[in-house]
Order: structure tokens, then sequence, then C-alpha cells
């Protein structure tokens, strides 16, 4: 199998080549040109701009907003969504590159989120802090939770740092003692700071409250990070159960999308198609399954893979090359924005379909969709990127820098273009 893929690899990097009875032509200076572009920006542009803008040197950690015109409110919450992600960020950074100046940023992060994010009396991390780093909102969210999970393993993973892991350890530990239930065979979503479970209501105009399962990939490659670096038989068992009920519960194989809210008796309770969340999936599914090694997990998980991005590029790419955001279809209210996230969730999930299949227009879409987010999210004039631009293509004033705005999902796609384009060349040789 292995021997089978390296061969369809090489055939689709080969100038003009034949494979079986298909002949496929490809330039590799495409490959090369957007691995320049993407390098280019994450170390010129994306990191810098963070680096340069976001520490706190007086409160220490890093400035919980930015807004569109670079205006830095230095009394913003600091949030631990914003926080995880940018530890997640600059250890990948250190790991990748080797610059010691990421890695300083990154045991900054690691730093801070140990003394003031991790709840030293009832285990997970807090919500929310003031700018002074007090807790405001104390409360369990486990996609919060999850992005901690997978940044001190990645830390550790960058590093070797042994404090870094056993927190990872720890958070892991936590979530199975308490977030996981075992009715559901699952892991519930909202918890108080004591870990009560927290019912959600489905409606704001509805008395309907209901315990909500995770169905967000970020869940997937915490467990995923984690197992890299404590390979553990328990930590395999349990990541096979995550891959195994995201194929058979969360994905609709009538649709190919992923159910978007499922209570715990596993009724769908949400007809949104969100996009990008499809495709983010769609690649770390197979991220996944490769790590586990099981090759009957990973023709099926690449065959769902390939699936799922073909069904939502059909229908959520542009003639221009973005990606539209949600489609809800109780209501048929689309959502056409795009923001920056989902573009760049695109275009790694369509190279990841593209080394799958050698069907090479998932290698078109995703540089498309580079050149269009290229031309419309980068801040030429101030660094940094913007956020979400409207239909036209008009830059929205949004935040850019947030607690949902980060430096994550597109150092991660520039990281991913990066390493995946090595990979391919080497294999050339």
């Amino acid at each position: 199998m292995k021997t089978f893929k390296l061969l369809i690899i090489a055939c689709m990097l080969m100038a003009t080549a034949s494979c079986g009875n298909k002949k496929r032509t490809y330039d590799i200076k495409r490959l090369e040109a957007l691995r320049d572009e993407v390098a280019a920006d994450l170390t010129g542009n994306l990191l810098s701009w963070w680096s340069r803008m976001t520490p706190d040197y007086e409160n220490g950690g890093f400035y919980g907003r930015i807004d569109f015109r670079d205006s830095v409110y230095t009394e913003a919450n600091k949030s631990a969504i914003l926080n995880a992600r940018i530890l997640w960020t600059y250890s990948a950074a250190y790991r990748v590159t080797g610059d010691t100046s990421y890695l300083r940023l990154a045991t900054r992060a690691k730093d801070y989120s140990l003394e003031y994010f991790i709840d030293k009396e009832y285990g997970g991390v807090y919500y929310t802090l003031d700018y002074k780093g007090v807790p405001i909102r104390s409360d369990r969210y486990m996609y919060v939770h999850t992005y901690y999970l997978y940044a001190f393993s990645e830390y550790a993973r960058a590093t070797g740092d042994k404090i870094a892991l056993e927190t990872a350890k720890a958070l892991f530990e936590v979530l199975e003692k308490h977030a996981f239930d075992t009715e559901a065979n699952w892991y519930f979503e909202n918890f108080t700071r004591e870990w009560e479970p927290v019912p959600r209501r489905m409606d704001r105009n509805s008395e309907d409250m209901r315990l909500i399962l995770v169905t967000r990939p970020p869940f997937m490659e915490a467990f995923t990070n984690l197992y890299r670096v404590w390979p553990e038989a328990r930590m395999a068992e349990r990541l096979r159960h995550i891959v195994e009920t995201f194929l058979d519960k969360i994905l609709d194989h009538n649709r190919y999308h992923l159910h978007f809210v499922i209570d715990r008796n596993w009724n769908v309770i949400s007809e949104v198609e969100s996009y990008g969340h499809d495709i983010e999936a769609a690649w770390l599914l197979r991220e996944a399954a490769l790590l586990l090694g099981d090759p009957q997990l990973l023709k099926r998980v690449e065959d769902a893979s390939v699936k799922i991005i073909e069904v939502v590029t059909a229908k959520a790419i542009q003639l221009d090359g973005s990606l539209i955001y949600e489609k809800d279809r109780a209501t048929g209210r689309i959502n056409d924005s795009r923001s920056w996230w989902a573009q760049v969730e695109t275009i790694t999930g369509c190279i990841d379909a593209w080394e799958v299949s050698g069907d090479e227009k998932f290698l078109d879409i995703a540089i498309n969709c580079w050149n269009y987010t290229r031309d419309h999210f980068i801040d030429k004039t101030n660094g940094g990127w913007f956020t979400s631009v409207n239909s036209e293509g008009v830059v929205r004033e949004d935040d850019k820098a947030a607690q949902w705005v980060c430096p994550y999902h597109t150092g991660r796609m520039e990281m991913e273009v990066i390493e995946r384009v090595e990979r391919l060349l080497n294999n050339q040789k």
C-alpha cells in the first residue's frame, strides 16, 4: 500500500507522466511558487505582525484585542481560545523553522497559560481573564479545553518539555473523567467550573434546553497531537474511537457534511452546513488515521475525506476562488461572507484531497483559493491579516486579533503547505 501511494505521488509530480492508463500533466513550479509565497507570508508578515503587536509586556501574556486599524486595546479581556492558539502557533513555528524568536514567544504563552489559565483547583482552563489575569468567566467549554490540549502537546512536540507534556496529559485525564458520558459514549460540550454539565438553549425564543455533544474538528486534532507525543495504547484507543465516531455518527453519509449540533441522544438538531468546518474535519480525519497506522481505517477515512471535500467545494467555491461560509438548510439562509479561517482550511484540505486522489482539480481549487486569500486578506499596509470579506470582495472592519481571531488557522495552513511540498519534492528525488 505504501509503495503504491508513493508511486502515485511520484506520477503526480512529474512534468508529464503516465500512471497506469491515465496521463497526468503538472508543472512542479506551481507547487514551488505556492510554497514560496506562503513561506514568505508566514515569516515576513503573519508571525512578524503577531510578534510585534500582541505581547503585553506590562501585564503579561498577550493583548486580547487589536482592531481593524491596528489600535491595541490594552485593557481588553484575555481569552483562553486566543492564548491557546498563540501557544500552538509559535510552538509549531519553532518546530518547523527552528527560529528561536518563535520559541521565546511560545514559552511566553506557555508560562502565562500555566500561571493564569490553568485552574489548579478544579482542573481544566478558565474561559476568560481580565487584562491583569484575574478570571472573570470560569465555565468549561470543551472547544477551549481541547485547544489547550492541542497547544501544550505541540510545545512538548517542538521542545521535549516535560512540564508541557504533563500538562497536556492532565488536561486529557480531566476531560476523560468529567466530560465523557458513558451512556452516549461521547463527550459533553459545556460544564460549570465544578464540572456539572450545562444544557444549551436550542433557540433563543424556546424553552428547549439540551445537553450537547462535541462535534467540532479541534476535538480530533487535540487527541491526534497528544498521541504523537504520548503514544500509549490507551491514547490510540481513544483516538480511534474519535475517528470512528466522526465517520459513523457525526458525518452525514447522505450529504457528506458534518452534523453541526447533536444532543446526548444523538438527535441532530441543526441543519447548518458549515463549509470550513467540513473541510477542516476531512483532512484532520486523515491526519489521525495516518498516525494510527491501520490500512483499513485509513481507506475508510480517505474515501470519506475526498468525498466531503468534493461535495463542499462543488457547493461553496465561487468563481473567484473563494469559499462562502455556510448554509442553513432549515431556513435556506446562506451566509456568503468570506472568512479568513475557512479560506485557509480550504487550501489545506484541497491539497490533502489532491494528494489522496491525484485529481488535479483539488490542487487547482487550493491554488485559486490561495490567490484570492492573498489578494483580499493580507493587510499590505500595516501587516497581518484581515478577518472577513463580503461577497463583493470588500474587507470588513473586523478585529485583527480577538477572542476568535488568531494566527493559528493561517499559520497552520502555511506550515502544512511548506512541509507537504517539501515532502513531495523529496519523494521526487
